[in-house]
């Protein structure tokens, strides 16, 4: 059904980074495209820094932090040298993710469940630093309580498994998932959190996800960022917030 709550899109910019540092030197300027981004209608900018900084790197948040009109939202480890780079850059939000270094891109959700005795006191330092605390968490009812149970104001659920579904054939499987992340939006606004998505969302399998009518940000990268090679950054920004916006309307695109 339509839904007159809006509907934000956070844009990842690390792969700009990425493909800066595949060369060295200083181009392309992640700081670039987010002014490109922001012109085009994105209402925040995320960025990862990485203990391995294989893309964004310390100087990167603190030039986008200083350059940049939207929100910050810092994408990180719980680690105490983010922590110290936080308190430094002071960005408008973090969002916590789980992180291995031989990953080639976040894997799944944070286990708040098995860390919360360290996360809680973690999730309050960070807020005490005037930051607004994500965890980025698979759609699982208990992660979600757990959750709650901090001083985290926001989820983000991962959609990470309703991507692959989609990359296959069986539509069983794309409702399954489809249907988890439905149900966890649910439980975690009705916990009095803000729920946010993202990972492996495309134009094709956005607007479902987008319709959901609890999730309030989808925070999209990759994605994006190979589109923009084909049609260029500014109009893959414009025609992802077309298709997220025409879904919340509940019209068909």
């Amino acid at each position: 059904m339509p839904t007159e709550t809006p509907i934000r899109l956070g844009v990842n910019i690390d792969h700009v980074a990425t493909l800066r540092n595949a060369r060295g030197g200083a181009h392309p300027d992640p700081v670039r495209a987010a002014a490109l981004v922001a012109s085009a209608g994105a209402d925040g900018i995320t960025a990862h820094l990485r203990e391995d900084r294989r893309h964004i790197r310390d100087d990167d948040m603190r030039a986008l932090k200083d350059a940049t009109h939207l929100p910050l939202n810092f994408e990180m480890a719980a680690t105490a040298e983010m922590h110290k780079i936080v308190s430094e850059v002071r960005p408008h939000a973090c969002c916590l993710v789980p992180e291995n270094r031989n990953e080639r891109t976040t894997e799944g959700g944070l286990d708040v469940c098995g860390q919360h005795n360290f996360l809680t006191p973690f999730i309050s330092e960070l807020s005490n630093l005037g930051a607004r605390v994500s965890l980025f968490v698979d759609p699982i009812d208990a992660q979600i309580e757990a959750a709650g149970s901090t001083d985290a104001k926001v989820v983000e659920i991962h959609t990470g498994a309703y991507h692959e579904a989609c990359l296959g054939s069986d539509p069983k499987k794309i409702i399954a998932e489809l249907d988890k992340i439905k149900a966890a939006a649910e439980y975690a606004d009705s916990l009095g959190l803000e729920v946010h998505a993202g990972h492996g969302l495309t134009f094709q399998n956005v607007q479902p996800v987008a319709a959901i009518p609890q999730i309030v940000e989808l925070n999209i990268g990759h994605f994006l960022m190979g589109e923009a090679l084909f049609m260029g950054l500014a109009a893959a920004v414009k025609e992802m917030k077309l298709l997220m916006e025409d879904a919340r309307s509940g019209g068909l695109y």
